[in-house]
């Protein structure tokens, strides 16, 4: 039964590499904040980035205004 052999040891590398991807954690899954606090800093952060969008545009953004004149 030499077919049973084949795979040599991949199985335990993959169950190594397995094990150390699951070991990594996501960005800011770690940062000891509630869920609640961490909705309520992303939130925050959005709505200064809608701001300083919302700035930018009205002081005449980098395409405020213009149009795309090629066919």
């Amino acid at each position: 039964m030499y077919f049973f052999c084949v795979r040599g040891n991949q199985r335990e590398k993959d169950r190594e590499r397995a094990a150390a991807r699951a070991g990594k954690s996501k960005k800011g899954a770690d940062d000891g904040l509630t869920p609640e606090q961490r909705r309520e800093r992303d939130a925050k952060a959005l709505q200064e980035k809608a701001a300083k969008k919302a700035a930018k545009e009205a002081a005449g953004g980098s395409n405020a205004g213009t149009k795309d004149t090629k066919k």
